[in-house]
């Protein structure tokens, strides 16, 4: 179950690019936890459902799903006094780390086959790209300080569990959850801190209950109603509740004035499944939002039909190049996805 492959998701492959411009090249950021090994559906590892970034074909970029873990992360902590000398210590600190985690898998590797040896290869990779970007910014560099406060530790007060997990009943506190790591979200891109994010409301195959909409059964379970009216009503519900909150994040980026407009302006918000239906787990006719007008290259306010089986891999690569991230094709790619300006 731990031999996956993938392959580098979209956003990976753009901060890749442009990684150089912000502090953070990306944030990937959730609501729910999930384990990196082992199964967790028949036939995949459960690396798949928990990640919806990727670094490379066996190599997730797993998210943070507690919003005091994501402002610290971002953000001086406010405990510290000074912003500048708390980023300093942190630095050293996570300099120090480096130094031993390079020193200590170098000597695991001689021991290691050749598969091994190359997810080993992989991560050391991934240890380098950290120590770099460490190195190009050094501690005397400041990030705006957010007009936020520090964020509760939601895992605990949401009852998610030590690792972010679905023990949670209360959908006050979910909501809540979600409306925190928006609110996080929106402030990074506001001071530039980085450009390009992920944001899993939840995880595949989740089957979390929502009772505070009268939604009392799990969602996976329901979502294979095989037309059942009541529980594709029930499903209604769930897919009503994430789109107030979708909604609620690009009401955050839109309040923010950038320009002579506003942040979402200037942002591309993607919003959708992997799934045109879960009952039938079809993989066309995708349920896909676009908020945002890409810096003025994107008109809004529209519903745009495309051909059947034209691959959302196609708008991928036009938001590829309005991140100045160009490549000739991505995925299974047949072209460029055209008309997102009318």
């Amino acid at each position: 179950m731990n031999d996956f492959k993938c392959g580098i998701s979209a956003d990976q492959l753009c901060a890749q690019r442009v990684c150089e411009r912000t502090r953070f090249p990306s944030l990937e950021i959730g609501c729910e936890g999930g384990r990196q090994s082992g199964g967790c559906d028949p036939g995949y590892a459960c690396a798949y459902t928990s990640n919806l970034s990727w670094r490379g074909e066996s190599t997730p970029a797993p998210k943070e799903t507690n919003p005091r873990a994501v402002f610290d992360r971002l953000f001086a902590s406010p405990d510290s006094g000074d912003a500048s000398l708390a980023r300093a210590r942190r630095e050293r600190y996570n300099q120090s780390v480096l130094d031993f985690v390079l020193e200590d898998a170098r000597t695991l590797n001689n021991g290691l086959g050749v598969n091994d040896q190359r997810r080993m290869d992989e991560y050391l990779s991934s240890i380098r790209d950290v120590e770099r970007r460490i190195a190009a910014f050094p501690s005397t560099q400041q990030t705006a300080p957010p007009a936020l406060e520090r964020p509760a530790d939601m895992r605990v007060q949401a009852g998610f569990g030590p690792a972010g997990g679905m023990g949670g009943e209360g959908g006050v506190d979910y909501r809540l959850h979600l409306r925190a790591m928006a609110d996080l979200l929106a402030v990074a891109f506001q001071t530039d801190t980085t450009r390009i994010s992920t944001f899993v409301f939840s995880n595949e195959i989740s089957n979390r209950s929502y009772r505070f909409i009268d939604v009392p059964e799990g969602h996976h379970d329901i979502s294979h109603h095989q037309f059942d009216p009541a529980k594709m009503a029930k499903v209604g519900k769930i897919n009503l509740f994430h789109m107030e909150q979708f909604a609620y994040l690009v009401g955050r980026l839109k309040a923010i004035p950038e320009g002579a407009g506003s942040l979402l302006d200037n942002c591309m918000v993607l919003y959708g499944s992997g799934n045109g239906d879960g009952a039938l787990h079809n993989h066309d006719e995708l349920p896909i939002v676009m908020a945002g007008k890409g810096g003025g290259t994107i008109t809004t306010g529209r519903h745009v039909r495309y051909p059947r089986n034209t691959p959302i891999c196609n708008l991928y690569l036009e938001m590829l190049d309005r991140m100045d991230a160009h490549v000739d094709a991505f995925g299974d790619s047949t072209g460029r996805l055209r008309n997102l300006t009318a």
